[in-house]
């Protein structure tokens, strides 16, 4: 088993309420829901909604059928399902475990997000190719990002205010595990990893707080809205949304199971209390509707 990149562990944070709730964030939170409205395919069986923290956007995938929520803290796992509610168990599965690592055979989802994630990542082209392989052909990937590539960075390096190039390729590392990326790096990441890119939208144009003090959230997000469809022409806003097609063939994964060890890559047979692998003697404990596949936590 290879070592694994770094996590960027949320475990015990209060991330979606003071972040979130209360830190007058609506304007982003609406601007966002905006750009998924345009992307989200109209239906669809099985999401895989990686980074799902809380569960705030997960309300959003109404057409498909069943959502997992993938996340490396338990705890956030635990706030989503006080958010969502236990009575819709059926609905949406519960998975902590690394991205780097899926728990998942290949081609079993037919869509997935990653919102607010990737700036997260050390290694970015790992986690799409993970990605990908759980995806089957044609699928849908809204892939969101922190644009390196914007207004207010081009500004500050112009006049000095900072010493990295936002014009440069490689990502930039602006405070430990949080990365801005260039858009024609990730472009180039999604190519690489079978993905197709189809629409990209610019999105959190007025997040300064000079707009959000003077300029109603309702406004602002009509703004935002029209700002966003020049996403395929120009990529200048702090956030980026990308819609990907999952192109080409990958190797299919064993029928009738759906997860897989993460630390082996052996199939897994699903149970409500606790999953063996009989290959690498690993444990993975199901506890309170939450799987646990951390193997380095």
């Amino acid at each position: 088993m290879t070592e694994s990149p770094p996590v960027c562990n949320y475990e015990g944070s209060d991330y979606q309420n003071t972040f979130w709730d209360q830190g007058n964030r609506a304007y982003e939170d609406a601007a966002e829901g905006v750009a998924l409205q345009r992307l989200l395919p109209k239906e669809g069986k099985l999401m895989l909604e990686l980074g799902a923290g809380a569960g705030r956007n997960t309300p959003r995938y109404q057409g498909f059928e069943r959502v997992v929520l993938l996340d490396y803290s338990r705890s956030q796992l635990e706030q989503a399902q006080q958010r969502l509610g236990t009575d819709l168990s059926d609905r949406y599965l519960f998975i902590a475990a690394d991205a780097y690592r899926l728990p998942f055979q290949n081609g079993v989802f037919d869509g997935a997000t990653m919102i607010r994630t990737l700036h997260h990542m050390a290694e970015p082209r790992l986690a799409l190719e993970q990605v990908r392989n759980v995806l089957k052909e044609n699928s849908i990937f809204i892939l969101e990002y922190a644009n390196k590539h914007n207004l207010k960075a081009i500004f500050r390096y112009f006049f000095k205010k900072q010493q990295w190039n936002p014009f440069s390729p490689e990502p930039v590392e602006f405070v430990a595990l949080n990365y801005d990326f260039h858009p024609a790096t990730v472009r180039s990441w999604l190519q690489n990893s079978q993905f197709a890119v189809e629409r990209q939208l610019t999105v959190s144009h007025f997040r300064m707080s000079f707009f959000k003090r003077f300029i109603p959230k309702k406004l602002l997000v009509f703004m935002d809205s029209l700002a966003q469809l020049s996403g395929d022409a120009w990529q200048l806003s702090p956030s980026v949304f990308v819609r990907n097609r999952a192109v080409g063939e990958r190797t299919q994964g064993r029928e009738g199971l759906f997860f897989k060890c993460p630390a082996c890559g052996n199939g897994l047979e699903d149970s409500k209390s606790e999953i063996v692998c009989n290959e690498c003697g690993r444990h993975y404990p199901v506890d309170n509707g939450i799987y646990d596949f951390r193997v380095d936590k």
